[in-house]
């Protein structure tokens, strides 16, 4: 039976049925979205990183200067360390408040996306498109891992909604301006996220599509000197201040990590050109199917729709910003999240369709539908034959945390089996089906994802910190030999003082060479002082072996396989 024919069905997203539907979905999303933030402990090296560079600044009340370790940190604009910093203000510190910033970025993205295309192709298609960009499962992942990437992701895809619907406006209208406005916020707040890229890329955007839809009305419609305004009152007190503070600032800022981190392999993040695109298609994976007819149908809209072309302004969305990361010498999977949204859009316009069109052109589209959900059935099914293979990841002490992670596994598997199945049942009532394999997902990723937990609590740190942390008093120093760990100094609420070893604190080491301990005898010697003193150290297994052959004192006050914590022995216990 045909979808169209199934009365309960067809009404399912109308005007009428909206509000109350559209707020139950939405607040189940969140209820899941939200409330699995802390469920994982952070690890390294991003989740630690920003959280503790944000918990400094709470700490030290300093907003303009960013450190991490008590070095100076200038790799990245402070929003996200602002927002995530008056989080542990508000609510304390912990593993949630320092993902929250990433959570409700990426569930803003959700529901702007909604917003939009409901809009401009109606209340169907803002639904539609929401959960498919909700169940993709590399913006679940970014969604629940603190990282800057999600919230540059974020403003970046804000940016394209808001100049969507500033051009679908009518020209010289109120609603025009104020979208247009908007966007350049988003543009600004994007730069405060991460940089340049931030009005770089909308702006390489915008010329590819004036290119090649020859539509370049949109270019009069900018409202150039009003946004140029917003735009620079919101970014530029910053960095004034912050270069007035730190003259080196500039030069690292915007030539090392713009310029020679882009054209360089100096961050040693190099990946071939095709990188991203393997990245998208996994992390795109539930509507992969349809995204060769949304990019089908958004070459239609160029060639036969005149004037502005959103569908087509999208596909430029991707292709451009793809392009770009792929040329790049430093590649990290979190790049591509700006993308995820405009294909979100695409897609969901496109399968939209199959609720609406006629019915013969319906049947064919209800068929490849059905091909979909067995496809992903026999996929999911496939999987449990490499679960095995889970179990045998990493060191030999990882063996059993990754067999637990393999029952996770499985059960995302079987939800992604009964999910598959069930939108299979129900593939004559379209959107029931839609409803179920975009749910499914959504649990299929909620799953894996936290089932991660098994090997993250150790990664992370967390156990043999929260040991040593009623030890270690704020004034006591606390070493970090030969390594640096991106979780434990936020977790005991401390930062560590570095030897005979810099990593990506290099620059923070260089301004300020009397904040470090460069070799690993000059340490020896200051441990050895003043034996009454109380000092704690943060190494690895081989490097405390080295140390005890050489004769050096110290006490194991916490440890796990990974790394161990060290104080000086009491002088009753030498």
């Amino acid at each position: 039976m045909s979808f169209i024919s199934d009365k309960s069905n067809s009404s399912f997203f109308s005007n009428k049925n909206w509000g109350y539907q559209h707020l139950l979905w939405l607040g189940l999303l969140s209820l899941i979205w939200l409330g699995t933030l802390g469920w994982r402990h952070l690890i390294p090296s991003d989740e630690g990183r920003y959280a503790e560079i944000a918990r400094e600044m709470f700490v030290s009340g300093d907003w303009i200067v960013p450190r991490y370790n008590d070095y100076l940190y200038f790799e990245k604009p402070p929003l996200q360390m602002w927002a995530t910093a008056l989080v542990f203000k508000l609510f304390g510190l912990g593993d949630w408040q320092a993902r929250l910033w990433c959570g409700l970025t990426s569930l803003a993205s959700i529901i702007l996306v909604g917003v939009t295309c409901r809009r401009i192709w109606g209340v169907r298609s803002g639904t539609v498109s929401a959960l498919i960009l909700a169940s993709s499962p590399l913006w679940f992942i970014g969604g629940h891992f603190n990282s800057l990437d999600m919230g540059v992701a974020f403003f970046m895809s804000s940016a394209l909604c808001c100049l969507i619907q500033a051009l679908y406006s009518e020209n010289n209208s109120n609603q025009e301006r104020n979208w247009m406005i908007a966007c350049w916020v988003m543009m600004a707040l994007s730069v405060l996220s991460k940089g340049l890229i931030g009005i770089v890329l909308p702006g390489f955007v915008l010329v590819v599509y004036s290119l090649s839809s020859m539509d370049w009305t949109s270019w009069k419609r900018m409202h150039w000197v009003k946004g140029l305004i917003v735009f620079f009152v919101i970014v530029t007190p910053w960095f004034l201040l912050i270069i007035e503070d730190q003259a080196s600032f500039f030069h690292f800022f915007f030539i090392h990590e713009h310029f020679e981190r882009f054209t360089t392999k100096d961050h040693q993040r190099t990946a071939p050109w095709y990188f991203f695109l393997p990245l998208i298609a996994v992390g795109f994976l539930p509507w992969l199917m349809q995204l060769p007819f949304a990019i089908s149908q958004s070459f239609k809209e160029r060639q036969s729709q005149p004037g502005f072309k959103p569908l087509w302004l999208c596909l430029c969305w991707v292709v451009a910003i793809t392009f770009f990361f792929s040329l790049s010498k430093s590649k990290l999977p979190g790049y591509i999240f700006p993308v995820l949204p405009a294909l979100a859009i695409m897609t969901g316009v496109w399968v939209t369709q199959l609720f609406e069109q006629h019915q013969t052109l319906q049947a064919q589209r209800n068929h490849l539908w059905q091909i979909q959900m067995i496809v992903f059935g026999i996929m999911f099914a496939i999987g449990f034959f490499f679960i095995s293979k889970i179990s045998k990841t990493g060191e030999v002490y990882e063996a059993d945390l990754y067999a637990n992670y393999a029952q996770m596994i499985t059960l995302a598997l079987s939800v992604g089996v009964i999910g598959s199945l069930l939108a299979w049942i129900f593939r004559n009532q379209i959107i029931k089906s839609f409803l179920i394999f975009s749910w499914s997902f959504i649990l299929v990723c909620l799953t894996a994802g936290m089932g991660h937990e098994s090997v993250g609590r150790l990664l992370s740190g967390y156990d043999m910190a929260q040991k040593a942390k009623p030890l270690i008093q704020k004034t006591d120093p606390l070493y970090s030999v030969g390594m640096l760990d991106h979780t434990v100094p936020y977790y005991l609420e401390h930062p560590v003082i570095m030897v005979n070893y810099m990593d990506e604190l290099e620059f923070g080491i260089t301004q300020e060479p009397g904040r470090w301990i460069p070799t690993v005898d000059q340490w020896i010697d200051l441990w050895e002082q003043h034996l009454d003193q109380k000092a704690f150290a943060i190494m690895g297994w081989n490097t405390y072996k080295q140390l005890v052959e050489k004769g050096v004192k110290m006490q194991i006050i916490s440890e796990d396989p990974i790394r161990i914590i060290v104080g000086k022995p009491s002088p009753s216990n030498p």
